[in-house]
């Protein structure tokens, strides 16, 4: 698939047939996440993959009504960061690159979030990831028992020419 294809067609997927992803998959997802933009090139992101089912499990009941489908996932990547000026913005560019790779792959993904939840810390001593790195998202990966197709905004709404009021 190609990249335009894939940015036009990822969707949140919340329900994974119940097989594994192979380390080779989820090893490219994860290279074009560190690959993602980021302020002056400080690339303060750290991936933990979790394949382990128990250890998914544990993920979704940490994150509640938030995440319950992290347990069903072939595997699931937390995102973290150092707790840099712009972390959030460029671990959001690495959560976007993986599950763009991920639906290039023919997998599903969706985002979960992280930082601002009250989870967060649960789920930082559940991997072992120092105190000092703040939680970007968790990032349930899988092959898709689903396929939405939510009604985007058509562009002439959301897209302005030269000013706000221009079109």
């Amino acid at each position: 698939m190609d990249a335009l294809e894939a940015l036009r067609t990822r969707r949140c997927v919340r329900s994974y047939e119940r097989r594994s992803v192979p380390r080779e998959l989820i090893e490219t997802v994860v290279d074009c996440g560190r690959l993602a933009a980021t302020a002056r090139n400080v690339q303060p992101w750290r991936f933990v993959v979790v394949t382990d089912p128990s250890r998914r499990k544990a993920l979704a009941d940490a994150t509640g009504v938030n995440g319950p489908f992290i347990a069903g996932a072939g595997a699931c990547v937390v995102v973290f960061c150092e707790e840099t000026k712009y972390f959030l913005e460029d671990g959001s560019a690495a959560v976007q690159n993986l599950m763009v790779a991920a639906r290039a792959l023919g997998l599903g993904s969706c985002w979960v979030a992280g930082d601002k939840k009250p989870y967060a810390e649960a789920v930082r001593q559940l991997v072992g990831a120092p105190a000092s790195l703040r939680l970007v998202a968790l990032v349930p990966i899988g092959w898709p028992l689903e396929h939405p197709a939510p009604a985007k905004k058509p562009l002439r709404e959301v897209l302005h020419w030269e000013s706000f009021g221009g079109r």
